[in-house]
């Protein structure tokens, strides 16, 4: 009886070395397989090819970390200039804006490609380009909308709320203790000084102030002179046409056919993968669990 017991055992551990052996040569056969497909994808957009437009897409959030981050439009936007089959290069845009340091660094690059290659770039915009959008867009050699686009918002915001109302109606006090006056500063829980509004507000300006002169450059004796340009108004295709902040009316089809003469479309646009999901997947949580052990200290830096 223990003899089978023994056998019985042995039978279930060998078994069970065979399924951890299965699992874990499916799992390197799994990211083999992703990091093939990932360089595949890669040598594919970047081969040459005959003559074509070139396509990059900004849609939805500018920001870090996002589709439509600098790191990934600026990979998409060179490799779009230096494929010598592209005639010209097309931002497909349909996005609410976002950073203005990204779209700030996506802005000096294209005119710094544009000058490199000495390829034309076209933006089409499609639902919306607005704010940070079209601080990138008006980069362009010219912008292409639907009648019903919206376009514009050139200005720029910080918003946040304030609770302290609420909490000196719940008897709620606000224990904050800072080295550094300013440290403070913009604090939701505490209230709001004229000194930082005043210092808030010198800070927007000069951003919008270097936005309005992105614009300004891009667009030239184009742009009319109307001071609710820069108000951060928005307007349909039709209305950014007769205040110069876009060109013509004209779908990706139209321009590839009609203005760069090369109707074959060829995508840029980088995207995450699968391999590039997973990975920034288990760095999160890696990260997040350094993160709960520095915080245990008490002392932060943020």
């Amino acid at each position: 009886m223990l003899e089978k017991l023994a056998f019985a055992s042995l039978a279930e551990q060998r078994a069970a070395r065979r399924w951890r052996t299965f699992t874990r040569l499916a799992w390197l056969g799994f990211i083999i397989f992703m990091l093939w497909f990932g360089l595949t994808r890669e040598m594919t957009t970047t081969s040459k090819s005959g003559p074509h437009t070139a396509v990059v897409d900004i849609k939805g959030e500018i920001a870090s970390g996002a589709e439509a981050s600098a790191e990934y439009v600026i990979a998409s936007l060179r490799s779009a200039f230096e494929d010598e089959g592209s005639k010209a290069v097309v931002l497909l845009v349909n996005s609410p804006g976002g950073s203005p340091v990204q779209a700030g660094i996506i802005n000096d690059e294209i005119v710094r490609l544009k000058a490199k290659h000495g390829k034309p770039l076209y933006a089409v915009v499609e639902e919306t380009c607005a704010s940070a959008a079209y601080y990138i867009a008006s980069a362009a050699d010219e912008i292409y909308v639907d009648k019903a686009s919206i376009v514009g918002s050139i200005g720029v915001l910080m918003d946040g709320f304030g609770f302290t109302g609420t909490m000196e109606k719940l008897g709620v006090e606000r224990r904050l203790i800072t080295a550094g006056e300013n440290k403070g500063f913009l604090d939701p829980f505490s209230p709001q000084t004229e000194q930082q509004l005043q210092y808030a507000q010198a800070m927007l300006d000069q951003i919008h102030q270097q936005f309005i002169t992105v614009v300004k450059a891009g667009r030239g004796d184009r742009l009319q002179d109307s001071p609710e340009i820069f108000s951060g108004l928005f307007w349909t295709g039709q209305q950014a046409i007769d205040l110069g902040l876009v060109d013509k009316l004209g779908s990706l089809d139209f321009v590839a056919r009609e203005v760069v003469q090369a109707e074959e479309i060829i995508d840029y646009t980088r995207r995450e993968n699968v391999a590039e999901r997973l990975a920034k997947r288990f760095g999160a949580a890696m990260g997040a669990g350094a993160a709960r052990t520095l915080q245990a200290t008490g002392v932060q830096l943020r």
